[in-house]
């Protein structure tokens, strides 16, 4: 397949998510794809970290390594590849954009490869996923990261390519991040290896990453609650 061919894929592949939609839909997409709605799950996930950690100094390690792979993406993405690539994004692009179901007034700044949402949540997922080692904090993470991709595309943001992309570089990011923060937290912290079924390997209490998973299925749930009452 050319590259015409892959382009046109990507179009198509588009339409199936964008190609149906409704009034309660388009706000729940627009109030999930906002930064704002994850501030709990950020709490949350400060919290778990805080509170499963003895010392600052072991904190200020995942808070860099966090820190760390934000940088990387966003660096990469806004400074690096989407002016070098300089994709429209599909709402507006002047060949293709009728063809996009638009919500409300959205108007698209920047370029649209690759994702920046794609890679930034990702990259956290897998970072934080690697550094707390408990399979349902990881599918949470997981799925957060996918819900996020899942609004860019409802929305035009992004074609399902720039997903794909941003995905794969945010788990490259997440995983560098991870063998520097493995390097650094050695250096402030004994070597542990937790057997229980109240901790994870690597020491996090599960009680509170149901804290976690609770505030984001709430967080969710009344995003449900005002798309419905917004109707």
């Amino acid at each position: 397949m050319d590259i015409q061919g892959i382009i046109e894929t990507d179009r198509q592949l588009l339409g199936v998510f964008n190609g149906n939609h409704s009034a309660f839909f388009d706000t729940l997409m627009a109030t999930l794809t906002a930064g704002p709605t994850w501030i709990p799950l950020y709490i949350a996930l400060l919290y778990l970290v805080v509170k499963n950690n003895e010392t600052i100094t072991q904190i200020m390690v995942i808070l860099c390594s966090v820190a760390l792979c934000l940088f990387i993406t966003v660096f990469v993405t806004e400074e690096v590849v989407k002016p070098m690539v300089a994709r429209p994004r599909p709402l507006v692009d002047p060949k293709w954009g009728y063809l996009w179901h638009v919500v409300g007034e959205r108007k698209a700044n920047a370029y649209s490869f690759f994702s920046a949402h794609a890679s930034n949540t990702f990259c956290i997922a897998v970072l934080l996923s690697l550094i707390i080692r408990n399979k349902v904090f990881t599918w949470l993470m997981v799925t957060w990261s996918l819900i996020n991709c899942y609004t860019r595309l409802y929305l035009a943001m992004h074609y399902p390519s720039d997903i794909v992309v941003g995905l794969a570089f945010g788990a490259l990011a997440g995983t560098l991040s991870y063998l520097v923060y493995s390097l650094a937290f050695r250096q402030v912290s004994a070597k542990q290896h937790f057997i229980s079924s109240q901790y994870t390997k690597s020491g996090y209490n599960l009680t509170d990453i149901d804290i976690v998973a609770f505030v984001l299925v709430a967080t969710i749930f009344l995003a449900i609650i005002i798309s419905l009452m917004m109707q």
